[in-house]
């Protein structure tokens, strides 16, 4: 669990089901996933972050608001394999539309990444998002993460003509004395 001023960031219980459907079933956030979802593929998410989180100590975690205990999404890292940036450790965060702009995907993705420096003895934490997804962008940049232009790449699991295809690629490395 990792706590910040606004946020706990845990695994997923079976009561936080409900609201993580309401933020993957939103067409505000399924349009940056590359269209809808439904509540059985939302919950199979969950399960899936939970078993990466069983099985590495770390994961997706569940993004709890202190100030009502309501599941807003997720915030973390995840091992990142079959896409041309991998293998690797990437952030990542999926949150309600009605949290964004107010700085929750920065402060928990800064504790996240402070997380993985002080636990994980990776060189580096990649993030990537669409290239129009500028918003994601801003919170790479805010919590210290840097473009790296060489490691863009088109999504492999979207089709030549989605126009989410193109990804761009952020890196935050370790920093050595």
């Amino acid at each position: 669990m990792i706590e910040t001023p606004r946020l706990i960031l845990r695994g997923f219980r079976d009561a936080d089901l409900d609201d993580f459907a309401a933020v993957n079933t939103d067409p505000r956030v399924y349009a940056w996933l590359g269209g809808p979802m439904d509540r059985a593929a939302s919950d199979a998410i969950a399960a899936r972050i939970n078993a990466h989180i069983d099985a590495h100590g770390f994961g997706l975690w569940a993004a709890e608001l202190k100030a009502t205990g309501r599941v807003i999404g997720f915030i973390g890292l995840a091992r990142v394999e079959g896409l041309p940036v991998s293998p690797c450790v990437e952030m990542g965060w999926r949150l309600a539309p009605e949290t964004w702009g107010q700085g929750l995907a920065s402060e928990g993705a800064k504790a996240a990444l402070d997380w993985a420096f002080a636990n994980l003895d990776e060189a580096e934490i990649v993030a990537f998002t669409a290239d129009t997804n500028l918003a994601s962008q801003a919170v790479m940049r805010k919590i210290g993460m840097i473009h790296d232009p060489a490691r863009d790449f088109d999504h492999p699991r979207l089709a030549q003509d989605h126009p989410l295809r193109r990804h761009v690629v952020f890196a935050a490395r370790r920093q050595t004395n």
